[in-house]
């Protein structure tokens, strides 16, 4: 990968997109996004000759790191094969790339439901656990975020929910587990699982459990924080969901295919759902792929009941393909292994060193490279340094420094999200942390504790 420092390139490349991109959660006129190059590995390039050490993987979905050459080649040779196919039809890479989804599943899995991304990958998750339950009703937590159409984005439990609050008939939000901000004044995990499990089970008995379809939950919640949940925790909701026969979706979207150093983020809590909604990772976000992975007992109900759903692109050639060959370059070059290597033996560690020596950072949390610093402006008060749903200066000042020290980041509100592509090497994550070291003297200045 070669730098490029082309800023007659740049200028045209800005003047197109500064005059007719529309850019999504952002106000028009107050932006100035980064222009972008090319990419490699681990690494992007922008016009200006310089190298950024990619700590976002762009929207937490480059999961085998940029321009993997298994999966171009994947994608050029389909484009010369077929481009695309109606998903009425049978298509070899499509059937692939969902046995392939299907052998990673629990054993109670069988079939796809392909989509163009993961909020659509919700949609019809609620669909189904709607006509399999007869029920109307989905809970999900807050702290959460589920897609940007209506549904999904009033099934949503953080401020992105807000401005399109207007679809919520059928949705019902319950605090999630969360012990460093506990809603139940408990002190230990083992106090914040069992508090979190009852308030969830009153909610479920106040609202009616017979007018309950399904309970969806991300896995770890992710841009709302990255919050593994205690042990126990994902074990109570799927027993709740037994006894009074509630679909259980895990949203995966953000937490699968590897990025917590297992295949699905569920896997080492010993528990498995009924739907799971997939996207991102599954072919690194090299053409826009999601869907959902369905149980047996649901499939059997649209066995001669027509399902009422479906996408043009459902299941699109190209992204199959790049779906396909992702899944077996994870498989052959051990990238699963890898990120929770990685999160064991370098970022774990190396993060809460950081936190030692840098009093701004509250807590560290994550798995595999799926971690976020909670940021704070005072350690006791655990305020944070940025409000709830915004930015602040101290934030700012912190994205400047990233960005100095040759490092991308993911920033959302008052956190500071650590999700590397599953590929990064320990030289890689080690050099990104000593850079990170450097720049969170820029939000240190913020410190008033």
């Amino acid at each position: 990968m070669e730098p490029i420092n082309d800023p007659q390139a740049k200028a045209a490349v800005m003047a197109d997109d500064r005059g007719h991109v529309f850019h999504s959660w952002s106000a028009q006129s107050l932006i100035n996004p980064m222009a972008l190059a090319g990419a490699e590995g681990s690494y992007v390039y922008d016009y200006d000759g310089n190298t950024y050490l990619d700590l976002s993987s762009q929207l937490v979905n480059t999961n085998i790191g940029h321009q993997h050459p298994a999966v171009v080649e994947a994608i050029k040779a389909q484009a010369d094969r077929l481009c695309t196919i109606s998903p009425s039809y049978a298509n070899d890479v499509r059937g692939e790339a969902a046995r392939l989804i299907v052998e990673r599943a629990p054993d109670s899995f069988s079939h796809v439901f392909f989509t163009n991304g993961g909020t659509e990958a919700v949609e019809h998750a609620v669909r189904m656990a709607r006509l399999h339950t007869g029920r109307s009703k989905v809970l999900s937590r807050y702290r959460s975020y589920h897609g940007g159409t209506l549904l999904s984005v009033n099934l949503t439990g953080d401020p992105r929910r807000w401005p399109s609050d207007q679809g919520t008939a059928g949705v019902v939000h319950f605090f999630g587990p969360f012990l460093y901000r506990s809603e139940f004044n408990a002190t230990t995990e083992e106090e914040e699982c069992e508090r979190a499990l009852t308030h969830l089970s009153r909610t479920i008995e106040l609202e009616g459990p017979s007018t309950i379809a399904a309970i969806i939950l991300e896995t770890i919640p992710r841009t709302a924080g990255i919050m593994p949940p205690p042990p126990g925790y994902l074990a109570g909701v799927r027993e709740l969901c037994d006894h009074h026969g509630i679909v259980y979706i895990a949203d995966e979207v953000m937490c699968g295919f590897g990025r917590t150093g297992e295949w699905f983020g569920f896997d080492r809590h010993g528990v498995t759902p009924d739907l799971i909604t997939f996207a991102k990772g599954v072919n690194s976000g090299y053409v826009p792929l999601g869907g959902v992975v369905i149980s047996r007992e649901i499939v059997e109900t649209f066995s001669t009941r027509v399902y009422p759903g479906g996408l043009t692109y459902s299941g699109h050639p190209l992204a199959c393909a790049a779906a396909v060959a992702t899944i077996n370059a994870m498989e052959d070059e051990g990238i699963v292994r890898n990120a929770k290597r990685i999160g064991d033996e370098v970022l774990r560690p190396g993060l809460s060193d950081l936190a030692e020596r840098h009093p701004v950072i509250g807590e560290v949390r994550g798995e595999g490279v799926f971690f976020a610093l909670d940021l704070v402006k005072d350690r006791s008060t655990k305020e944070e340094l940025a409000p709830y749903g915004g930015t602040s200066q101290a934030m700012a000042d912190l994205t400047a420094a990233m960005k100095d020290q040759g490092l991308l980041p993911f920033i959302n509100y008052h956190r500071l999200h650590i999700v590397p592509p599953c590929t990064i090497s320990a030289s890689e994550a080690t050099e990104a942390l000593a850079r990170l070291d450097v720049a969170l003297a820029a939000a240190d200045a913020h410190y008033e504790g």
